[in-house]
């Protein structure tokens, strides 16, 4: 097996995300205390929490756990469900046992950079669907169109984006379910900040419900902002693909952990407590972020994005947003995510930008510092 190269999000983020004072871009949105997850839990949960066993659970995820989250897709059950340790392990597994070297895969771009690297490794060819802020992020069908062969097996695509935080026009993303379906491609839609949108007429259909082929990625790390539990998914109706992709599991992690099953099954039942709560966090925060780079309009600029909670700001500085990006948390503990680290190996990713995240409190302080800096 091929050495992957590093993942520069992660390489980045093991230097700066616990030392910096101000986690400016932080892509999952506000979590909870776990005395708090607990008052959600009904009588059912609850019991179960306090019966639990430490013994290994099933590879496939338990059963009350599958069954929570096929209830967020239509037409799904529990058996369309496997879980993993993060949406990471889903990403690996799925593109390990899609892809090989007589395959072709598109992906969207720009992305989390495992879904390209993992496409690169393991396909024979891989095309970039691009993304541009002048056509204010959104994918286009001919493009798209364009870049299909003959022997195009996945199709990667993102919405809500990271980093831009674009959703896709509701129409594209059908044209394009419907071709994947109508071509037996792939489609594996990462819709970890599915939940999130700016508005509910943005939220897209999962693409596991609209496409036979689709494969719909979901965590609770990003909308539910419980990274601790590290558990993920991918919910598709080829149940044996998803076969295929249990038994690679098996060189990984192999099963969850039970405590993390009970709570993440509490979290689903409670779902729209948890997402309401974060959808509110994000507004109020995006009201602050306006205002912030309203007020300094001439370094940067800035689109409110559709969902998610992080979006893909510009910087004009004559000292260029690498160097900015370096001071910022050097001098005033402010993190934020410059260009290079969203480079692409498939097309060229814009190099006056950086990620900035609003899913989280302390937003105020974290800005204070920011303003600090540029008036010094």
């Amino acid at each position: 097996m091929s050495v992957l190269p590093d993942f520069r999000l992660e390489s980045y983020f093991s230097r700066w995300e616990f030392n910096a004072r101000h986690h400016m871009t932080a892509s999952d949105a506000q979590t909870v205390q776990l005395t708090e997850l607990l008052a959600l839990a009904g009588d059912a949960e609850r019991e179960r929490w306090e019966q639990l066993s430490l013994g290994y659970s099933e590879t496939w995820g338990s059963e009350p756990l599958r069954a929570a989250i096929a209830a967020g897709y239509d037409g799904l059950d529990a058996a369309d469900i496997l879980t993993f340790a993060g949406a990471e392990e889903g990403i690996y597994c799925a593109l390990r046992v899609l892809l090989d070297k007589s395959h072709h895969a598109i992906v969207s771009v720009p992305n989390y950079q495992s879904m390209e690297t993992l496409a690169l490794d393991c396909a024979g060819s891989v095309s970039g669907l691009a993304l541009q802020a002048s056509n204010g992020w959104q994918p286009d069908i001919d493009e798209f169109k364009a870049l299909l062969q003959p022997n195009t097996r996945v199709v990667a695509l993102n919405f809500p984006n990271n980093p831009t935080g674009v959703i896709a026009r509701s129409d594209t993303f059908a044209a394009i379910a419907a071709i994947c379906a109508e071509r037996n491609i792939y489609l594996f839609s990462d819709e970890v900040y599915r939940g999130l949108e700016r508005d509910d007429a943005l939220r897209l259909p999962p693409a596991a419900a609209i496409c036979a082929t689709g494969l719909s990625l979901g965590v609770m790390s990003k909308a539910y902002g419980l990274p601790g539990l590290r558990i993920g998914w991918i919910a598709c109706r080829d149940r044996a693909l998803l076969a295929r992709m249990e038994r690679y599991k098996h060189y990984l992690s192999i099963c969850n952990a039970k405590p993390s099953e009970v709570l993440a099954t509490i979290a689903l039942k409670a779902a729209e407590t948890l997402l309401a709560r974060n959808r509110a966090r994000c507004r109020a925060n995006l009201a602050r972020l306006g205002a912030f780079f309203a007020a300094y309009s001439e370094q940067y600029e800035w689109c409110e994005p559709d969902g998610g909670c992080v979006g893909f700001a510009r910087y004009s500085g004559a000292d260029g947003v690498e160097t900015h990006c370096r001071r910022l948390v050097e001098e005033a503990g402010v993190l934020l995510l410059p260009a290079s680290l969203f480079e692409s190996a498939l097309l060229p990713v814009a190099t006056d930008r950086f990620r900035v995240g609003f899913g989280r409190d302390g937003i105020e302080a974290g800005l204070a510092a920011w303003e600090g800096f540029l008036t010094r």
